[in-house]
């Protein structure tokens, strides 16, 4: 029995070892709770918010309105029922939930990319050190598999392509499954775009049709589809509501702005989709290039994902050039779908030139080996670091709990005496995510889609201080997605702890536009001064010793 223990871990110990450190990186999950820090931005401030409102509401089937939100949040806005995340929100709390989802993320960042990097290179240390520093990586949390299980799904296209239909059944299987892991929208409509040209140029090469590589580009679509049959139905059957991205008004940057943007991109990435490759692997990449022409070789593979990459941050740096208006003013799927996300295969094939170069290094340098040892230990050491407790703590961002700072809403509702359904809040200073994992009915939020008519009537509220602040009023009317309580002096910040020394002296809002959209309160982080000359009136404060903020009531005044 010892022996075959010791076989396996002489076999397999290069994997063991990596498995521990995943373990490592995810231990402070599973340690500190919701005593971790996390994510704000895209993340607490929206998506597990979204996920809680969903599983409590029950109506994942339903295509009725969520209540909660906006007086009437439309239901195909939010998660599809056959995503994974919605039963771990619906099974679990939502902190366990999250940490599910980031143990999922990893391990199959580490065996997806593991996989795909062993059928180019055969150093098993070399792909386990390359295939850690991925898993690693901060990947924007909800995305789950969306970009982390990009190597894994390539893997698995790549061998029902060579193996067609004698492919083993567990990787139709594990294929078939990744839709329920992933998004669609985000980042495999142009994954498995590629995936069909990638087929259709095998065709016209070979001159025969590889139709179980096909079968498995159709089949992954289609469950996609029946996935996302709440988008689908509201978009080409019951045409439901006009969202407030038809009124999208982006991409107005110079050619100068866009090239700075290209550069931008390619050099250190977007903040939902960094590869971490600025100081580390550009420059091996690099020397790996060097190297290639002294040696006499021709890298074709590297050079080529090279400049795929940097095709990928052209075409985002490009989408939101001004020209672009012409065609975004004349076709509304433009203007409404966000193409330039396809940079969100980025951080994938930046670790296949990675290990690619590494490994051009090990073979053709002296003291490859060793050289390529210390940059492996580098690069995870790189990524390690930015683990989001370690990241989130040094910058000084609240935990989860502190974040959410339930027991604080709940003496807030308390002292509010009516049951959460009866009145409408709005947030000023925080974000309004916070009093909807409470609970509480908002007027405000943030979403991917609501009805534009509801962000015009809650653009009248606002008004005054977007027309302080033209960057805020830009913000707001190109995009506005956050339909937040803004203030003009506050600018896009939006979390102020109690110790704060910021005073709302000069706030101005047009409290009718409010009273008539049902606005009863108005829960505010920083004290409001002049809150008379604005038809509110304070209530109290609240504050405890577990949370971070100090919260002002008001009452809206009757007219």
């Amino acid at each position: 029995m010892s022996s075959a223990i010791s076989n396996v871990f002489s076999n397999y110990k290069h994997i063991l070892i990596a498995c521990l450190m995943i373990a490592v990186y995810l231990s402070p999950y599973y340690i500190l709770g919701e005593d971790t820090h996390i994510r704000v931005h895209d993340n607490m401030d929206s998506n597990i918010v979204w996920y809680k409102l969903l599983a409590e509401s029950g109506q994942f089937f339903s295509m009725s309105e969520l209540p909660n939100v906006i007086n009437g949040l439309p239901r195909s806005t939010l998660a599809t029922p056959l995503d994974i995340m919605v039963w771990f929100y619906t099974l679990f709390e939502p902190m366990t939930a999250y940490t599910i989802g980031q143990t999922i993320m990893r391990f199959a960042g580490f065996f997806g990319m593991y996989l795909l990097l062993r059928r180019l290179i055969s150093s098993k240390w070399l792909v386990t050190g390359v295939s850690l520093a991925f898993a690693m990586l901060p990947f924007w949390p909800s995305g789950l598999l969306s970009i982390a299980g990009l190597p894994l799904a390539l893997y698995l296209f790549l061998s029902i392509r060579d193996n067609r239909w004698q492919t083993p059944w567990y990787h139709w299987l594990t294929l078939m499954l990744i839709p329920f892991f992933s998004n669609f929208i985000l980042t495999f409509v142009f994954f498995l775009g590629l995936m069909g040209v990638f087929w259709l140029v095998d065709w016209i090469r070979s001159k025969h049709s590889n139709w179980a590589f096909f079968t498995a580009i159709a089949g992954m679509t289609g469950i996609y589809l029946i996935k996302n049959y709440m988008v689908i139905y509201s978009m080409f059957i019951n045409e439901g509501f006009t969202s407030h991205r038809e009124a999208l008004d982006l991409g107005h940057n110079s050619l100068i702005e866009t090239i700075s943007l290209f550069f931008k991109n390619f050099l250190t990435g977007h903040t939902h989709d960094m590869a971490i490759h600025t100081y580390i692997i550009l420059p091996v990449i690099g020397i790996a290039f060097v190297v290639a022409i002294f040696k006499r070789l021709r890298p074709m593979l590297l050079a080529s994902l090279l400049l795929f990459n940097a095709a990928l941050s052209l075409w985002y740096a490009f989408w939101y050039w001004e020209g672009w208006r012409i065609v975004k003013d004349n076709m509304m799927l433009a203007n409404t779908f966000n193409f330039s996300r396809i940079h969100f295969l980025d951080p994938m094939i930046w670790y296949i030139c990675f290990a690619l170069a590494l490994w051009l290094l090990w073979k053709h340098m002296r003291f490859g080996k060793t050289i390529v040892t210390l940059l492996i230990i580098a690069q995870c050491a790189s990524v390690f670091w930015l683990n989001e407790e370690l990241k989130y703590d040094r910058l000084g961002m609240p935990t989860y709990e502190e974040f959410y700072s339930e027991e604080l809403f709940e003496s807030i509702e308390n002292y509010i005496g009516e049951d959460q359904s009866e009145y409408r809040v709005v947030s000023i200073a925080m974000h309004p995510t916070i009093a909807q994992f409470n609970g509480f009915y908002t007027l405000d939020t943030y979403n991917n889609s609501f009805p534009l008519e509801y962000k015009r009537q809650f653009r009248d509220i606002i008004a005054p201080e977007l027309d302080k602040n033209p960057s805020l009023k830009n913000y707001f009317d190109t995009w506005g997605g956050r339909l937040y309580m803004y203030v003009a002096e506050l600018g896009e910040n939006y979390v102020f702890k109690k110790t704060s020394d910021e005073v709302l002296d000069n706030l101005n809002i047009n409290t009718d536009a409010l009273r008539e959209m049902g606005g009863d309160y108005v829960l505010s982080a920083l004290p409001i001064e002049n809150h008379e000359e604005n038809g509110l009136a304070f209530e109290r404060s609240f504050e405890n010793d577990k949370s971070i903020y100090r919260i002002y009531l008001y009452r809206i005044k009757d007219e």
